[in-house]
């Protein structure tokens, strides 16, 4: 006779025979911020493309036992010489609920997989903001947060070393 299990076979655990668990429970922009300084002469075309700097950043913060807050931050600015065509920054975040997860993987889940769920949609609103200010729509390439997670944690660990020498 077969037991009564409620876990699906093949299913990961963590141990005390729970599955983890990541929601999404809302999402917003916090912050969401188009600068154009020189239009409307920074629309006419060119003969070169711009530089277009990127930089990306994840925080989370707790809100209860089980629900984080999460932010992505992006900023992307357009120049063309010394002249700026566009500068824009975005907050956006989500708030998960999670859940049976164990304690080592909670920063992972936090810094990995939670801006990884955000992203598309952050992805959406630069495309759509660089658009309506008239430029073509910036279309970030995929971030690799694990990788910006494992950079993050060896800067972290060399800065600690630093400090106690």
């Amino acid at each position: 006779m077969a037991e009564n299990d409620e876990t699906p076979k093949g299913a990961a655990t963590n141990g005390n025979g729970t599955q983890p668990t990541l929601n999404v429970l809302a999402q917003y922009v916090k912050d969401l911020s188009f600068e154009s300084p020189g239009a409307p002469n920074s629309l006419r075309s060119r003969d070169k493309a711009p530089g277009i700097a990127i930089n990306v950043n994840v925080n989370a913060n707790p809100l209860s036992e089980q629900q984080f807050d999460v932010n992505l931050t992006l900023n992307a600015k357009a120049t063309v010489d010394k002249d700026v065509l566009f500068n824009v920054e975005l907050v956006y975040g989500g708030v998960f609920s999670v859940a049976g997860f164990p304690q080592e993987h909670m920063l992972p889940v936090l810094f990995i997989e939670c801006p990884r769920l955000l992203f598309p949609f952050a992805r959406q609103i630069i495309a759509e903001a660089t658009r309506n200010g008239g430029f073509p729509p910036l279309m970030l390439d995929p971030i690799d947060f694990a990788q910006m997670f494992q950079q993050k944690i060896a800067e972290d660990q060399a800065a600690s070393k630093v400090k106690v020498s």
